[in-house]
């Protein structure tokens, strides 16, 4: 199995489908979710729909990179989500996190070895490779926070 399906499949196992690290997943995770759940505040830690967009909004950031476009994502505005007043607000945000998740498995996927080894975007954000190894890696510590959060309100 090449360097890119085993990432591409590492990937998707943390956001759609998959239990060897965690035993569990985001989708796995978000299916059962209303939105008032999504939405409900516990302390000062951040909401199951902003640790949603804020996951979202970088696997849409890279994507684009993957698409020909520029890095145009910032820190600052990862946790900027519209209020979710709705179960179809947060079933678009939840829904719209699962398929740009398998676009982006889809374009790590089908990448070249040399493309993986290739420097993303400028030589201080180091490889493609080190990019989508810190999108699962990032993905995996929000996952744990969003299944702590879960138990909390249920």
């Amino acid at each position: 199995m090449s360097l890119a399906t085993q990432s591409a499949n590492r990937f998707r196992e943390v956001i759609l489908n998959g239990t060897w690290v965690a035993n569990t997943n985001f989708k796995a995770q978000l299916s059962d979710v209303t939105w008032q759940l999504a939405t409900h505040k516990v302390g000062t830690f951040n909401t199951i729909a902003a640790l949603t967009y804020h996951i979202h909004y970088y696997i849409a950031g890279i994507l684009n990179v993957f698409e020909g476009g520029t890095l145009d994502i910032k820190d600052k505005y990862s946790f900027d989500l519209l209020p979710i007043q709705s179960q179809e607000d947060w079933e678009q945000l939840r829904d719209k996190l699962f398929s740009d998740a398998e676009k982006f498995a889809q374009f790590v996927e089908q990448m070249p070895e040399e493309k993986l080894h290739a420097v993303f975007v400028d030589e201080k954000y180091g490889t493609y490779l080190r990019n989508i190894d810190g999108m699962i890696e990032h993905s995996y510590y929000h996952l744990g926070q969003v299944v702590l959060i879960k138990k909390l309100l249920t």
